[in-house]
């Protein structure tokens, strides 16, 4: 079912979640390969780098709003415990700056996490 929903999602990305997926696929030339709206637990996230145990998430207006600062907390937690990283990014600096929403990702994925490092990434099937 959240594979379903996923492939919706995909269908529906929002302008700035196509800008930055539009760079991501271009970090594959450095060895870094992001899936979009894949599931993570009982979760959808925007981006994910598995390998990396990297989230980036786009965030619009919406995630400003108490119950949206308080239902990131509760994602972001999660995901901690499962040993991800998670970076969110406003739509208005993906629309201002994506080129500092890109070195800042680049940064942490070149970040050494040994303690993050997936030895295997999970199956997919036509996600590129």
């Amino acid at each position: 079912m959240a594979n379903d929903f996923a492939r919706m999602l995909r269908k529906r990305l929002t302008p700035q979640e196509v800008k930055l997926w539009v760079k991501l696929r271009e970090l594959r030339k450095l060895g870094f390969h992001f899936r979009r709206q894949a599931p993570v637990g009982r979760y959808i996230v925007d981006f994910v780098c598995f390998s990396r145990r990297l989230i980036v998430e786009a965030d619009g207006g919406q995630h400003g709003l108490p119950t949206g600062v308080q239902s990131d907390q509760e994602r972001d937690s999660f995901f901690r415990s499962q040993r991800f990283a998670v970076l969110r990014f406003w739509n208005s600096d993906i629309d201002r700056n994506l080129a500092g929403v890109l070195e800042a990702i680049v940064a942490e994925l070149n970040t050494p996490h040994p303690d993050r490092l997936s030895s295997v990434d999970p199956p997919h099937k036509g996600e590129g």
